[in-house]
């Protein structure tokens, strides 16, 4: 396989941010057509491009036999190298190195808002679960923010207690970044 047909097309590198970033995460075409702005078709080719490449899986929903959910596929050979590029290019493998790293009392990390969703966004959303040196924290972000001039980092800081608040009273997306 080779990286010029794993990356070709502004839709593509769409879709696999999307999927690479949250694997727990699944969509279906229609939802990806009106998100990507772009025809149900196009959207269809590219699935199943990633589809033969077997970067990607179909599920079809048992409800619902005409509908199909399309998912990660977390055992191919080069997720982890693939979801590294894509943390590379929007920006999250800077703040680990340059922010979560370096504060050590960091239990668990969450990313929140558009980029869960697999959406550019000009933010990144993180929540911080931890005893966190808060006025560290914002130099280091200061920091990264210098290393990824294209993105803003905002970020909540939860203590470890706090956990279970943020977790059942969270409505919007977020998945788990890191432990």
């Amino acid at each position: 396989m080779q990286l010029d047909s794993i990356f070709s097309g502004k839709i593509r590198v769409k879709l696999l941010t999307k999927l690479l970033l949250n694997p727990a995460s699944k969509v279906y075409l229609r939802g990806l057509e009106r998100e990507l702005g772009v025809s149900s078709n196009t959207v269809r080719l590219e699935l199943n491009k990633l589809n033969e490449m077997h970067l990607i899986k179909v599920q079809v929903d048992p409800d619902n036999t005409k509908v199909k959910h399309y998912a990660v596929n977390t055992a191919h050979p080069m997720f982890s190298s693939l979801r590294g590029i894509i943390m590379q290019f929007v920006g999250l493998d800077q703040i680990i190195e340059q922010v979560i790293d370096k504060l050590g009392n960091v239990e668990k990390v969450y990313l929140t808002g558009d980029l869960a969703e697999g959406k550019d966004s000009p933010f990144v959303d993180l929540v911080l679960i931890g005893d966190v040196d808060k006025d560290y924290l914002y130099q280091l972000i200061q920091k990264a923010e210098g290393l990824i001039p294209q993105k803003k980092i905002r970020v909540a800081v939860y203590a470890s207690q706090e956990q279970h608040a943020f977790l059942d009273n969270f409505n919007g997306p977020y998945f788990h970044l890191l432990n």
